[in-house]
């Protein structure tokens, strides 16, 4: 039974969120280098890279395990912290109702 309140994050708006957080994480060099010593790539890798759902779900990922980062990037984005989680599960291949 639904409620009628509660919508399906599409993987469009989910790898949006990703791609958002990404650009947001590349505007400060300490935390762009920290997430790619992560990553396990350099700069010259980021396009590439983030054509890859793995590699979308790791920036999620990345932000989830820091709070302060997490939260300043979903008051810019004006999107509840709990999309990320949300996005991550939808880049997964897993379902999710926001």
């Amino acid at each position: 039974m639904s409620s009628g309140n509660h919508t399906s994050l599409s993987l469009d708006s989910a790898q949006e969120i990703a791609i958002g957080a990404l650009s947001f994480i590349a505007k400060e060099p300490e935390t762009l280098g920290r997430f790619l010593s992560l990553a396990g790539i350099g700069p010259a890798q980021i396009r590439e890279a983030a054509m890859e759902p793995g590699f979308l779900m790791g920036v999620l990922e990345f932000l989830l395990q820091d709070e302060q980062l997490l939260l300043a990037y979903t008051q810019e984005a004006a999107i509840r912290p709990t999309m990320i989680a949300a996005a991550r599960l939808v880049i997964s291949g897993d379902t999710f109702e926001v």
